[in-house]
């Protein structure tokens, strides 16, 4: 097996181009499995539905610098991919489910992507498209209404804090007896977020990896397959 070791020669190159039909009909016979393989066990589908989140940094927010701007948009949206991954939320899913763990939730079954200003995406994947769908609906809805129930708690916080600075008209006791609970529902999210859902029902479905994918992988495997059968095969006579 020493010409494995070998230097690369002319001929490695001459051979490896006269194997073209080789080559070639590798290349569609792994086209071929890689289409086979997607039918046989097709990768799971892939719902998603989607939440508008608008910061409002303009009513938030007057900084003196570019950067506090962005410090605030980061620390909020922390805020909101945590409220998006809580014990919370991730059980209302389940519960609606009811079949999926939290751990199963959180361990690959629901993604989220595009945590930014604008349209935050949740995926939801299962073998089952109904069920799929089903999942990231009930995602949507619960951190749209988690994180709602957070602003309503931090404005009316506000108001009470405000109320409390200007003497409450004498009587504060009721109003910092509320404030406690109201800081634990508020999750400290900015009363000035807002969100809607734009996708929960009929939610765009797809498998995770399309049927292309599949197939120019196999493709690929097959070509190196063939490449280094081509030069690994044939070779008495090689110069020592």
């Amino acid at each position: 097996m020493t010409f494995i070791f070998l230097p690369p020669s002319s001929d490695d190159l001459t051979r490896l181009f006269k194997a073209w039909r080789f080559w070639v009909v590798m290349t569609m016979l792994g086209g071929l499995l890689g289409a086979a393989l997607y039918t046989i066990a097709p990768p799971p589908y892939r719902a998603r539905g989607t939440v508008i989140v608008d910061f409002n940094i303009e009513e938030a927010w007057v900084p003196t610098q570019d950067k506090q701007a962005f410090y605030y948009l980061e620390r909020e949206v922390r805020k909101l991919i945590e409220i998006a991954w809580s014990d919370a939320v991730m059980q209302s899913v389940a519960d609606a489910d009811g079949q999926a763990t939290v751990g199963e939730l959180r361990g690959g079954k629901l993604l989220l992507s595009q945590p930014r200003e604008g349209g935050w995406v949740f995926w939801a994947e299962d073998e089952n498209p109904a069920r799929a769908q089903s999942l990231a609906s009930t995602w949507a809805q619960a951190f749209n209404a988690r994180v709602q129930d957070g602003v309503t708690a931090s404005m009316t916080l506000q108001s009470f804090q405000a109320e409390i600075q200007n003497g409450c008209g004498g009587d504060c006791a009721n109003i910092e007896a509320q404030i406690a609970s109201l800081e634990s529902r508020s999750l400290t999210v900015s009363p000035y977020i807002e969100t809607s859902i734009s996708q929960q029902a009929d939610l765009p479905l797809s498998r995770r990896v399309n049927l292309s994918a599949y197939i120019l992988t196999g493709a690929i495997a097959a070509l190196c397959l063939a490449s280094l059968f081509v030069l690994f095969t044939n070779w008495k006579g090689r110069r020592a």
